[in-house]
Order: C-alpha cells, then structure tokens, then sequence
C-alpha cells in the first residue's frame, strides 16, 4: 500500500511539474545551429507522371514526403501532397519539364521540373528563397511569457531570408507549436529544463530538428560578403559607398544598355541566382498581367466597372459612384476609394494595415469610403491593385499564377521567382513577388522595347503606350510624381539636362528604372525597410550611375 501511494505521489508531482511550466521562464534568446546549409533546398520529384499510381516526392539529405497520386490526366496536375499544402503545374507540349507553383503558407513558390533519362521529374525548392545559407545560426525570441501565453519568432542568421510572420502560438503541458503563415513552415518544440527541443516541419512531416539554449552573447545576423561583380561601366565610387555602409543596405545594382548587361554587382552576400522581395515594384508586373489578359480580349475594354469581375455576395457594395470605378481607375491609383498607404497620419479605411488583418479583403476594401470621384484624382494605394487581382482571376480560365507563368515568365525565360498570395491562394496584385535582379532587368527591357523580348512580341505597344502616359499626380506622395499604369513617373538632372524614366518602386528600396531616351534600364534591390531610406536607390542613380550613362 504504500509503494502504490509513493507511485501515486510520483505521478502527481511529475504532472503538477509538467503542467507548471510557465513560459515566463523561457522568454528570452535562444540559439542552435541548423544541421547543414542546404537542408531548406529541397528536392522535387515526380514519378511515374501519366499513371495510376504516380508519386510526389519532397527530400533534403532524406526523405521528407512520398505521396502517391493518380496522374491520368495532364492537362493541369494538382497534387495535394499535405495538409495545406499543394503542388499545381502545367506538363510541356514535349513532355520534356513541368512548370507550376508548390502553395505553402501565403507563397507561391515556382517550380521547373525536368525530366531526366529515368522518366523523373527534377527540380529544386528553395524554401527560404535563398540557394544556400551562408550562415546555419538559428535564434529563437521567445516573448511576453505568462503562463501558458507567448509568441516566438524564429531568426535564421543567413537574413538574405526575408523572415517569418508567425501566429498561432499553442502550447499543451511541455510542448508549444507555432506556425509562419508566410512560407507555411510549423514549428513544434518540447520545453525541457534549460533547452528547447524544436522540430521544423511541412504539416506533419519534419524537415529538421535543432536544439536551443539559452543565448549568452549578442547574435550575429547578416554581414555576409558578395563577390559578384561583372562590369563593362566603373561605378567606383558608388562602390565605395556601399561598401563603407554609407549607402546602407544595397542588395544588388545592375545596367543593361541597348539590351546588354554593362554593370551587375550584389552586395552583402547577395548572389544572381536569389528572389528578391520586389514589394510593391511587382505592380508593374501586374499591370502587365492586366495588358496581356486585354491583348487576348479577356475583358473588353479599361473602363469596364470593377463590379462586371466580381461575384454576386460583393454586388451590394455597388451604388452610383462605387459602379464607376473601373479598370482605368484601379491602374491609375484614381478609383476615390479611401486607400491610401503612404500618408501615415491617415488612418485610411482600406490600406494595407486595414484590410489585410480582416478575413474577407474584398468585402473590407469595398466598404471604404469614397473620397474622389472616380478617374478625377490619384492617390497611391495598394488596395486598387488589389482589385485588380481579383478581376484578373475571374477572367482566366486557368488558375492565375499558370496564367502568368505561361504568357509572361516563361516567354521572358524567368522560373525562378515566388508569387505572394492573398487569404484565398489568389496572386496578390498589390506587391510581394520575389524576382531575381537579373529577371528585373528583362522585366524592364521587355517594357524599353515596346512589349517585345528576343523579337518576340509578349505586350501590345498600344498598352505599354498606355501604361507609360502621365495620368494624374499621386496627391499623397511627397513628390507628387506623375503616374501610369503602375508605373511611377520621375524626373532627373544631370549637367542640367533633365532625364525622364518611368519606375517600377517598392518599399525598402527595390526599383526598376526604364530610361527610353537612353535605351537603358537600371534594377537596384535593398533592405531599406525602416530607416526612411527608402528612396535611396534614386540618389544612386542619378548621383552615381546617370553621370557614367551619359559619358
């Protein structure tokens, strides 16, 4: 009796100990080191494509996920291989690779699959966009600990990687789980005495496992070399800056003249072959989604109404001057929708932070108010890029991330490049893709030649035409520039000359510049994303790349 009582008292105080544990004594900095560099470049392949049991199969240095599908039909494959998680693509007409899209978390992650003699599919997923890492440190901020309530962040030390937006924080006795809604990556941890067991995981199957303790020095993040430099023009000086740290934060800086690359350099450990988060610069891109889906008579016409695109549950928000918002207006930043994302004492109801937080975008950005009528004047705003996303969608016939895969990047030979998505899985037009700088730079080239790559004709030259005009001022930027179709306008000096471009701009410093009277374009990528030095990459270029341009 009384070893059973001892037994009872044993198992008491080890569940009076398991359920204790506060998480108030692990908010703090943790770190680990990832197993190798390439466990995030994971392996796809596809077998047996056209047959029954066909697989899916996703490996580093093992085998992470092997999912047996049915392959019959090829004319779209969808392979839904976890639990919130998918592979969609398109077979070639030669059967020789597969193009399409792996959905994880809110990203659209492109993939190329070629097949090899064996009759496999082959490609490479970087998950963390970047080809390696540089650096395996992993941190871990755990915070505002109490109880059973924390959030934890994890850190990689390669910060090339754009980082994680995690939520969904859980913890049951010992173990908390959290998830990135960006990639999809979950993360699922054992609370031990002075460590922290983290498994790192697509759903239910891990990709890797690191062991946290408790950190005693300050991290070290980021401060990766490059040696990446390929030069006809010399930016010397510019050079220096960059690498003093004066002009902090440059990624990458790249010139095409005439279609031939003259200068291409990459900074902090930046390389040709890395995605960059263009941000909002990947309007321009959508604009030129809207253009092509005009060019193939998808919709009539830029001034039909946004409500001629969108379902019936949205039809109510539609009264006199919401039904004359139309195409025109949402390329123009002129709709009159209250959207605004650049003046920050504005608590505008449809920006960015207004309406992403909300479950429904949509119904959230057509409930603003109006503050202009329609076609009348711009204000920059990213909900009416937004829109037009959702337009786009209900005119393709074909899932829209294909529909752009197939009539834009692979005409410019682009594939290796990520779409963000909105709650739905539909590409997001507001911003957010992640190009290479290279694929920038034919971005911009195929809009200097008028719509045309290698001869090939992508874009009308009536809708580049378009999308190039000067249609109103944006009210609420500080420099009023002029604006087309999601392109921005500006105006430089030099030895008193003015030069005129059009832009393609994201936050942190990520631009496309077209020079036409030049033929040049020019592509610099930063991480400018909160010391206001935003707008960095045009004091670059008119102070240290113009004056070389014009030589």
């Amino acid at each position: 009796m009384r070893i059973k009582n001892i037994i009872v008292l044993l198992i008491v105080l080890f569940s009076f100990s398991t359920y204790a544990q506060d998480m108030a004594e692990y908010t703090s900095g943790w770190e680990s080191k990832i197993e190798n560099s390439k466990v995030f470049n994971l392996k796809v392949e596809i077998e047996n494509l056209g047959l029954e049991k066909a697989r899916f199969k996703i490996s580093n240095n093992k085998n992470i996920i092997d999912f047996h599908f049915n392959s019959k039909s090829t004319l779209i494959l969808e392979i839904p291989f976890a639990e919130n998680y998918s592979f969609k693509g398109h077979l070639s007409k030669n059967g020789n690779e597969i193009n399409g899209f792996i959905k994880s978390g809110m990203l659209l992650y492109h993939l190329k699959l070629k097949r090899s003699t064996n009759n496999i599919y082959t490609g490479i997923w970087n998950l963390l966009m970047i080809d390696e890492m540089k650096s395996r440190d992993f941190y871990l901020s755990v915070e505002n600990g109490k109880g059973n309530d924390y959030q934890a962040y994890p850190i990689f030390g390669d910060n090339r990687f754009t980082g994680t937006w995690c939520d969904n924080f859980l913890k049951e006795n010992d173990l908390i789980s959290f998830t990135d809604f960006k990639t999809g990556l979950q993360f699922k941890g054992k609370l031990m005495t002075d460590k922290i067991q983290l498994g790192i995981y697509l759903g239910k199957y891990k990709i890797t496992q690191v062991t946290l303790k408790k950190s005693t020095n300050d991290w070290q993040i980021g401060g990766l070399k490059s040696d990446n430099n390929t030069s006809i023009i010399e930016l010397s000086e510019m050079e220096r800056l960059i690498l003093k740290d004066s002009l902090p934060s440059t990624h990458a800086v790249l010139i095409s003249k005439k279609g031939k690359v003259v200068y291409e350099n990459y900074f902090d450990g930046y390389n040709p072959n890395i995605p960059h988060d263009m941000k909002s610069a990947s309007k321009s891109i959508s604009s030129a989604i809207v253009g092509i889906a005009r060019d193939k008579s998808l919709f009539n016409s830029v001034e039909q109404s946004i409500f001629d695109f969108l379902p019936k549950k949205y039809q109510t928000h539609k009264d006199s001057l919401k039904s004359k918002i139309d195409i025109q207006s949402l390329l123009t930043m002129s709709s009159g929708l209250d959207a605004d994302d650049y003046t920050r004492e504005r608590n505008s109801s449809a920006s960015e932070n207004n309406y992403q937080p909300t479950r429904d975008w949509t119904e959230t950005v057509l409930k603003a108010e109006m503050i202009n009528q329609p076609n009348t004047e711009a204000n920059y705003g990213s909900a009416n890029s937004y829109l037009l996303g959702i337009a786009m969608d209900s005119v393709v016939s074909e899932p829209l991330e294909l529909f752009m895969d197939k009539y834009l990047f692979q005409e410019l030979e682009i594939s290796n490049y990520i779409i963000q998505t909105d709650l739905k899985g539909i590409p997001y037009f507001g911003g957010g893709m992640y190009l290479t700088p290279r694929d920038m730079l034919k971005f911009g080239e195929l809009y200097l030649n008028k719509g045309k790559w290698k001869e090939k004709r992508i874009l009308s030259k009536k809708w580049v035409k378009d999308s190039f005009k000067n249609y109103y001022n944006l009210e609420n930027v500080p420099d009023k520039n002029g604006y087309g179709y999601l392109w921005w306008r500006n105006t430089y000096k030099v030895n008193g000359k003015d030069i005129e471009t059009v832009e393609a701009r994201g936050a942190g410093g990520q631009y496309i510049f077209v020079i036409p009277c030049l033929k040049t374009v020019v592509v610099i990528t930063s991480g400018n994303y909160r010391n206001r030095k935003t707008q960095q990459p045009e004091l670059i270029f008119e102070k240290y790349i113009l004056p070389y341009l014009k030589k």
